[in-house]
Parts: C-alpha cells; sequence; structure tokens
C-alpha cells in the first residue's frame, strides 16, 4: 500500500509530536504490547542511504554512525515488514524516529541499543564472517531466533533478548505514532463528516438504549 510521504514541514511536525507523545509514553511498560511480525518475511538487503529520507529531503543522523543506521533500518523492517495493508518500519520514517529518540535519551538507553546491535554484528561475524546488514535473510533469521522470543532464548543471551524487547518497542512506538503507521490501526476518527447522523441503531440496540 503506498501513500504520500509528508513534506520537510509536516515531517519536522511530525517529529517532534511524536517525541512529545513518547515523553509521556516512557514510563509505561510497553513491552509485550504487540509480538513480532513472523521472521519469515523475506527482507530486502540494501542498506537505506543515512542521509536521503523516503522524501527526498536530508536526514542528518543524530547519534547512530552510518553502519548503525544501516542495522536499524534492516532491523527494524524484519520487526514490521511491509504488508498488503501498509509499508514498512523504515517506511513510516522508524530509523529517523530512532535515531531522534536515542538522541534525546542518551545515556543508558543509547549504549544498550549500540551493544546490541554490535551483538548482531559479532554473532554474525562469527557465524557467517558478515555483519549482520550482509547477511542473507535465512541467516539474518537464525541469529534473531536466538532472542526474539524470551521464553525459548538461551541464557548466555539473555542481555541480547533485552535489547532486542528494548528495539522492538522503539519500532512499535515509532511507527505507531507516524502517519503510516496511524492509517495501519482500524481507526476511523479524525476524519471529516458531511453530516452527523448519531449513534447507529444496531448498536443503540445492543446497549439497550
Amino acid at each position: 500500500m503506498g501513500m504520500e510521504e509528508p513534506g520537510v514541514t509536516q515531517t519536522r511536525t511530525l517529529r517532534f509530536q511524536r517525541r512529545a507523545m513518547l515523553k509521556m509514553m516512557v514510563a509505561l511498560p510497553i513491552a509485550g504490547l504487540m509480538p513480532l511480525s513472523s521472521l519469515a518475511v523475506e527482507v530486502a538487503r540494501t542498506a537505506p542511504d543515512a542521509s536521503i529520507l523516503p522524501d527526498g529531503t536530508a536526514w542528518k543522523l543524530r547519534v547512530l554512525t552510518p553502519h548503525e543506521w544501516a542495522t536499524v533500518g534492516v532491523l527494524s523492517d524484519w520487526i514490521l515488514p511491509a504488508d498488503e495493508v501498509s509499508g514498512s518500519a523504515t517506511d513510516a520514517g522508524v530509523p529517523e524516529f530512532i535515531d531522534d529518540w536515542l538522541d534525546f535519551q542518551r545515556g543508558g538507553l543509547l549504549i544498550e541499543i549500540r551493544e546490541g546491535l554490535a551483538w548482531l554484528d559479532g554473532e554474525c561475524q562469527r557465524s557467517f564472517r558478515h555483519n549482520f546488514v550482509d547477511c542473507g535473510s535465512a541467516q539474518q533469521q537464525q541469529i534473531l531466533g536466538r532472542i526474539a522470543w524470551p521464553e525459548k532464548a538461551a541464557p548466555q543471551d539473555a542481555k541480547a533478548v533485552a535489547f532486542f524487547n528494548q528495539f522492538r518497542d522503539l519500532t512499535l512506538s515509532g511507527f505507531y505514532t507516524s502517519e503510516v503507521g496511524i492509517r495501519d490501526l482500524p481507526y476511523v476518527g479524525n476524519e471529516p463528516q458531511a453530516e452527523w447522523r448519531g449513534c447507529p441503531t444496531d448498536v443503540l440496540a445492543k446497549l439497550g438504549i
């Protein structure tokens, strides 16, 4: 499903709106809010350009390195790939959101995400002699399968599991506070109505009103 990307001004506005929303959400437990999408979905191996947004405007990396940015793009698309309803995490600007949010948070979260991305590369290098973004889909799936389901993970992978849970929460937060993500939800509010017809009669009947 395609949609027009917002312009530069709208992109900046949405970025700060999303940041304000996440300030309110940050104290709430969101782990386990939504299960991981199936890792059987194939993803493109080409890493996104670290300086170009989908609408052609420039994105200046805030805390992520170009290699970390590429890894974030591939990993977030594993978690939320494109489907027949909406675009992928990268289509929704999730890497930009994560880079911006980590710049805002800094501290422990940035260290945790950075170490987790390095863990992915380390394990891929050990098993396949390539960094995560340069591995094939089956190889990426093999590594992610070790940390995507906490109850099945080996004790030695506990720290990587915690990283993946945190990264998944960031991906979901970024996606569902974007235009693409909001349209993916079955929410029909904020739409202009030509006329107000009141509550549907079948709903009133069900409520006994």
